[in-house]
C-alpha cells in the first residue's frame, strides 16, 4: 500500500482555502499513484477553530466541502479531519472518502481539555474503536490525543489492524519533539504496529505548529520525518507481508537549540502578519537588545522590503543606542526612520502642568515617554497598514517591566514567551548566520533608558537569576520555599514573584506572543487578575 502524508498550513474558518490544499495535495496524490492520502486533525476547518465550533453556518460550509470531495471520485482515498454535529453532539472526526463513498467517519475518544486545549468544551467523546479494510490491509485510526495512551492504540491493534494512521493537531513548543517521537515510539513498539503520523504547520494566534510528521516501524522506530516548520509532502509504501516501509525521500533531521526556537519565532510572526493581512511589520528600534532580536526575526518572517524601523530617541537616549539602531537597520537592509519624541512630550508636560504642580517626577514621566512612542507607532501601523511588532521578552512581561498603552502597544510581542536569557543567545545564534546585531548591544547592560542612567538591575534582580526564579515559579508552579532550596535570595524570590502576581493585568492587555515553552502567558496560563494570593509573598 502507497500512503501519501500531506502536511499542509492551514488558516482556521477559511474552509474554501483549506479545501484546496487538501485538493492539491489530493492531486499530486494522485499523480504519485498513491492509495490513501493522510492529512492533518480537523484540516478542514483548521485547528484550533474555537468558538467558530458553536456557529451553526460553519457546519454548511464544512457539508458542502465534504460533498465537492465525494464529487471527485477519486481513486485515492482520503482522511479527512473536521467536525461533525450529531444527534448525540458535536464530534471531532476523521472522515475516510473513496472515490464518491464514505468509507468510514472516526470519532476522537480522547479529549485534551488541559493547557491550550480545551476540546471538552465542544466536542463529545467518541466511544468507537475504527479498523478498516482497504486494498487488503486493515487500517486503523486514531486521532491526536488518542496516541498518547497506550489502551486506545491497543484496542485497535486487537481488532487486527496492520497500521495506524492518526491525524493531528500538536502544538509546538521547546522539546516536543523529543517527547512526541518517545511516545509514539512507544505505541508503534508496544503493539507492533507500524504508525503514520500527520501533523499540521504553521502559526495560529499564538501556537505554532511544527509539522514534523513521521512514520514509525513496529519496532519503535522512527523510519522517516518529514520538514520542520514548513510544508511538506512525502508517501511511504507499505509492505503488510514483510512489515517493510520505504519512504519516497530520505529521513530529514530536526533543528536544535537557538535554531529550532529562531524557526519557530519566524514561523509564528509570518503567519500572524500574512493570515490576518498586514501588508508587512513595523516596530520601535532603540539600541538594545530585545528590539534588536525581533527585527531580524521579522525580516527573516517577511522580508526586508516588508519591514521597516523606527528610532524614537528622547534625552534620556545614548549616542550608542541610535548608532547601533542605525547599525542593525543597515545589516539587514530596511526602511529606517529617526523621529524624536522630545515636542510631543513636552506637549504632554505642558497640557498636564497645573495637575501635577507641587508633584514630584517619577515612573509618571517615564511612561508619558513610552506612551508617546507607542502613539506614533500605532500611528504609522494605521497609514500604511503594517503590524506593529512589540517587544518585550518574558523576563519583563511576567514583572510588569513595560508601559501599558506605551511599549505594550502593537499587533504582536515576537518574545512574549522568551527569556532575557535567551534572548542574548538568540541574538548570539543570527549572529553566526550573517553579523546583524553589533557586538555591543549584546555586551552592554540592559536599560529602559527612561531616566538618566538608568539600567534593568536598578530595579531587578540580574537576569540569569531572574530568569531562573520566574522559571521555577511559572513553569513549574514551584513555591518560595522550594524555590529558595535551589539557593536564591529568599527577598529576591519573595519580590519577584509578588511583581509575577500584581501584574496579571497589565498581561491580560499585552498582544498575543508566540507560544515556545510548556507555560506560556496567554492561553496557557490563566490567573485571576483579582486576587490576594501574592500580596502575603512580598515580605515575611
Amino acid at each position: 500500500m502507497r500512503i501519501a502524508i500531506a502536511q499542509n498550513n492551514y488558516t482556521v474558518g477559511d474552509i474554501r482555502h483549506n479545501l484546496e490544499l487538501i485538493k492539491s495535495s489530493l492531486r499530486q496524490a494522485e499523480s504519485d499513484n498513491a492509495d490513501i492520502v493522510v492529512f492533518s486533525e480537523l484540516s478542514l476547518c483548521g485547528y484550533p477553530p474555537e468558538d467558530l465550533l458553536l456557529r451553526p453556518d460553519l457546519y454548511t460550509i464544512i457539508d458542502d466541502a465534504i460533498e465537492e470531495l465525494l464529487s471527485l471520485n477519486s481513486s485515492v482515498a482520503m482522511v479527512i479531519g473536521h467536525p461533525i454535529k450529531e444527534p448525540e453532539g458535536l464530534f471531532n472526526v476523521a472522515t475516510v472518502i473513496h472515490q464518491n463513498k464514505i468509507l468510514v467517519q472516526y470519532r476522537k475518544q480522547l479529549l485534551p481539555n488541559y493547557s491550550v486545549f480545551d476540546e471538552k468544551r465542544y466536542f463529545e467523546s467518541g466511544s468507537e474503536d475504527c479498523v478498516f479494510a482497504f486494498k487488503g490491509v486493515n487500517v486503523g485510526l486514531l486521532v491526536c490525543e488518542d496516541l498518547w495512551y497506550p489502551e486506545p492504540t491497543a484496542r485497535v491493534k486487537a481488532l487486527g489492524a496492520d497500521i495506524l494512521l492518526s491525524p493531528n493537531a500538536s502544538p509546538y513548543c521547546y522539546g516536543k519533539g523529543a517527547l512526541r517521537s518517545a511516545e509514539m515510539g512507544s505505541r508503534a513498539r508496544e503493539n507492533e504496529l507500524p504508525i503514520v503520523y500527520v501533523n499540521q504547520i504553521g502559526g495560529q494566534d499564538e501556537l505554532i505548529f511544527d509539522g514534523c510528521s513521521a512514520v514509525y516501524n513496529e519496532e519503535g522506530q522512527r523510519v522517516f520525518q518529514m520538514a520542520e516548520m514548513a510544508e511538506d509532502f512525502a508517501f511511504i509504501d507499505f509492505d503488510k507481508t514483510s512489515g517493510a516501509i520505504k519512504p519516497s525521500k530520505g529521513y530529514l533531521n530536526q533543528f536544535h537549540g537557538e535554531e529550532e526556537i529562531w524557526q519557530a519565532l519566524v514561523l509564528g510572526v509570518r503567519d500572524y502578519a500574512q493570515k490576518n493581512g498586514f501588508k508587512g511589520a513595523l516596530l520601535g528600534l532603540s539600541g538594545g537588545i530585545d528590539s534588536a532580536v525581533t527585527l531580524a526575526v521579522a525580516v527573516d518572517a517577511l522580508g526586508k522590503e516588508n519591514v521597516n524601523a523606527v528610532m524614537m530617541p528622547f534625552r534620556y537616549t545614548a549616542s550608542m543606542s541610535i548608532e547601533d539602531a542605525e547599525a542593525e537597520a543597515k545589516a539587514l537592509g530596511i526602511e529606517f526612520d529617526v523621529i524624536s519624541i522630545e515636542p510631543m512630550y513636552e506637549a504632554f508636560m505642558s497640557q498636564l502642568s497645573s495637575q501635577f504642580e507641587g508633584t514630584e517626577t517619577d515612573l509618571t514621566e517615564q511612561n508619558i515617554q513610552a506612551r508617546c512612542r507607542g502613539t506614533l507607532l500605532m500611528a504609522l501601523s494605521n497609514k500604511f497598514g503594517r503590524l506593529v511588532l512589540t517587544t518585550g521578552n518574558k523576563s519583563e512581561v511576567a514583572v510588569g517591566y513595560c508601559t501599558l498603552y506605551g511599549d505594550m502597544a502593537g499587533g504582536l510581542d515576537v518574545l512574549k514567551d522568551v527569556s532575557k536569557t535567551m534572548v542574548y543567545r538568540l541574538a548570539r545564534y543570527r549572529n553566526t548566520i550573517s553579523e546583524v546585531i553589533p557586538e555591543r548591544v549584546i555586551t552592554r547592560p540592559p536599560s529602559a533608558e527612561l531616566a538618566p542612567d538608568q539600567k534593568d538591575e536598578d530595579n531587578l534582580p540580574p537576569y540569569d537569576i531572574l530568569d531562573a526564579i520566574l522559571e521555577a515559579y511559572v513553569e513549574q508552579d514551584k513555591g518560595i520555599d522550594d524555590i529558595v532550596a535551589m539557593g536564591y535570595d529568599e527577598a529576591d524570590v519573595r519580590r519577584v514573584i509578588w511583581l509575577v502576581d500584581i501584574n496579571e493585568h497589565k498581561r491580560r492587555q499585552t498582544p498575543p506572543g508566540i507560544r515556545i515553552t510548556q507555560r506560556a502567558f496567554g492561553r496557557d496560563r490563566r490567573y485571576p487578575i483579582t486576587s490576594g494570593f501574592g500580596r502575603q509573598f512580598k515580605s515575611k
